[in-house]
């Protein structure tokens, strides 16, 4: 079919849009620089742009949304713009054009307000008690597609979990950046059991909640590897494949929050941010409350309902990316 990607210029909607064209779809993708995905044509332009976005929907008959302002911080009249009316814009343009399926790419974060999810499958969005802007804007996004869903349309979500890989910039880049400097400490000892999703599995992942919206729509699935494990076990094995010493240094995850909630005050203030250079604070709330609480996803029904199963193990995964960094 003609599917439209947003985002593809990221690391996982390249990903997405890569495994979309091995699919043998004909794939459009539509963010502000191109996606330099081989087999892929690009429509420029941005999602909170009405007249952009028509044009790249002419003739399409599926949608997969991952464009999205993903950040610890920022201006939240940002988040709203782009993660919460650019997903309408989306949907609107869609049923013009008479899409047929739509997958919106969500995140485990739209349910996570502050305590551990251990076990749990895709439990209700909560804008309400989504943790930061992007968590909040990203859960009214997810109701907003899953509300249009219906005979003409079928919608799925999917939220996949901490995707990560050579090449990635969100987090791989950051933990290797912070332990070479010494500044990631690990909360309460890094205890805390998380799943993550190796790049592969989340794109594969993705295509299958297409190709199976016919009979999965109207739901959310969460997306992982299946392999949860201690906070302190993932970063060593991140820092080793990148050759850099592994976090050692321990703090209570309570001094740990407080930080955070320290640190985004006063990155907020008037020109701190930008004086630092960067849009990420070292330190947030979120940050730390992810760091220091299980979050790991019974898979079952995704892997039932979407027909689906990762093929790359977190112990591959690693392989791949020390021989990325050698």
């Amino acid at each position: 079919m003609i599917v439209l990607a947003t985002g593809a210029s990221g690391f996982l909607g390249r990903a997405v849009a890569a495994e979309l064209v091995a699919a043998g779809h004909e794939v459009r993708t539509l963010q502000r620089r191109p996606s330099e995905v081989p087999g892929a044509t690009d429509a420029l332009g941005s999602i909170t742009d009405p007249a952009h976005v028509e044009r790249a929907m002419e003739g399409v008959e599926g949608v997969v949304h991952l464009a999205a302002k993903v950040s610890l911080a920022g201006d939240p009249s940002e988040f709203r713009m782009v993660n919460v009316e650019g997903t309408r814009t989306l949907l609107d343009a869609a049923e013009r054009a008479g899409v047929t399926r739509f997958v919106q790419v969500s995140s485990p974060s739209v349910a996570h307000a502050g305590a551990s999810l251990a076990g749990v499958g895709a439990e209700p969005a909560s804008p309400e008690h989504a943790r930061g802007d992007y968590a909040r804007t990203k859960a009214e996004a997810e109701l907003l597609a899953l509300s249009r869903d219906g005979a003409a349309m079928h919608v799925i979500a999917v939220r996949p979990h901490i995707v990560w890989g050579p090449g990635d910039t969100q987090l791989i880049e950051r933990v290797v950046d912070r332990a070479r400097r010494g500044r990631l400490p690990l909360l309460n000892g890094g205890t805390a059991l998380i799943d993550t999703t190796y790049v592969d599995n989340a794109a594969t992942g993705i295509v299958a909640a297409l190709h199976r919206a016919d009979a999965a729509h109207g739901n959310a699935y969460v997306i992982t590897n299946g392999e949860p494990r201690p906070v302190a076990d993932l970063l060593a094995g991140i820092c080793l494949a990148a050759g850099v010493r592994p976090p050692r240094v321990s703090v209570p995850a309570s001094l740990g929050r407080a930080a955070g909630s320290l640190v985004e005050r006063v990155w907020a203030m008037p020109g701190v941010g930008s004086r630092a250079g960067a849009d990420e604070p070292p330190m947030t709330r979120f940050l730390a409350e992810q760091l220091s609480t299980a979050h790991w996803f019974d898979q079952r029904d995704t892997r039932r309902d979407l027909d689906w199963a990762p093929t790359v193990s977190l112990d591959e995964g690693l392989r791949r990316l020390a021989a990325h960094y050698a």
